[in-house]
């Protein structure tokens, strides 16, 4: 009981809004990741390395402070 009252506690307290994301296409993969955290233009899944596709989740309000992490270059 006391995890049902946190849990509907936590929903109240964080505001949410339809947020793209990034889904895994493999079947049995729950992978997924907001679009302003991803570090690629099409992503590919980090727990399987299958193609993703994009989508709208309903999630708390997340904020990122860097702008666009696309456009970082990464060191190789």
């Amino acid at each position: 009981m006391y995890n049902t009252f946190r849990n509907k506690k936590y929903a109240e307290d964080h505001p949410t809004e339809n947020t793209q994301i990034w889904l895994c296409t493999k079947e049995r993969c729950k992978g997924w990741m907001r679009d302003n955290f991803a570090f690629e233009n099409k992503p590919v899944c980090c727990l399987c390395s299958s193609p993703m596709v994009s989508d709208v989740r309903m999630l708390p309000l997340l904020v990122n402070s860097n702008d666009d992490l696309k456009t970082i270059k990464k060191d190789r």
